[in-house]
């Protein structure tokens, strides 16, 4: 079984629990406030398990099997099987880890905001996708489709001029962020990995 699908599987099992049980909700949240008051910090990674609703939940899973099954499969053939399987487990954690960060150090002082969500994890590793494969048409709101590369351009711009408007109860400041840690860590894990996608970019330009 695969790493991306063991997440799908935990998402959903937690998620599903939290529906039910508003207790674990309020436990496992990534709640900034709490988190420096109580030095709740484990909530910076459970958060990343649960979701508001279904759709989000599907959302997030369909984006997390699409993407994350392929970049999986690249860090395997990478660092090797076990080695590739830790690293990729270790980008998606870390991903939704880092994201969560810069929600706390924005809101640690608003009792009133509270996320959760895989998805600062899960743009993580469509950043990472976009390294591989910097020209596969992407679906725009799932309908238009674009080369991943200016998707992926378009998310980051609409992700941070959305988390400087504060608009709606999205944390676009979580999915810049996470965006940015999962394709700086994949650089960082393999530098030859640059030059290669620079190339990638340059021939799909030129052609």
């Amino acid at each position: 079984m695969t790493v991306t699908l063991l997440l799908v599987i935990a998402n959903v099992i937690i998620s599903w629990q939290a529906f039910q049980r508003h207790d674990i909700l309020d436990k496992l949240k990534h709640w900034p406030y709490a988190e420096k008051r109580n030095r709740e910090y484990s909530r910076l990674l459970t958060g990343i398990f649960l979701h508001g609703d279904y759709i989000h939940l599907a959302l997030n899973m369909y984006a997390l099997y699409s993407f994350g099954t392929l970049v999986e499969h690249q860090f395997e053939a990478l660092f090797g099987g076990t080695g590739g399987k830790i690293l990729y487990l270790s980008m998606y954690l870390l991903s939704g880890v880092f994201a969560n960060l810069m929600t706390y150090h924005k809101h640690q002082d608003q009792p009133a905001f509270a996320s959760v969500g895989a998805s600062g994890a899960v743009s993580g590793i469509m950043l990472s996708f976009v390294i591989f494969y910097p020209w596969v048409k992407l679906l725009l709101f799932y309908i238009i489709p674009i080369p991943g590369i200016l998707a992926s351009l378009l998310f980051l711009l609409y992700s941070s001029y959305a988390a400087r408007k504060g608009h709606g109860f999205i944390d676009h400041t979580a999915h810049f962020w996470g965006a940015v840690f999962g394709f700086g860590f994949t650089f960082l894990l393999k530098p030859a990995l640059l030059p290669y996608f620079i190339n990638e970019v340059i021939q799909g330009i030129s052609f």
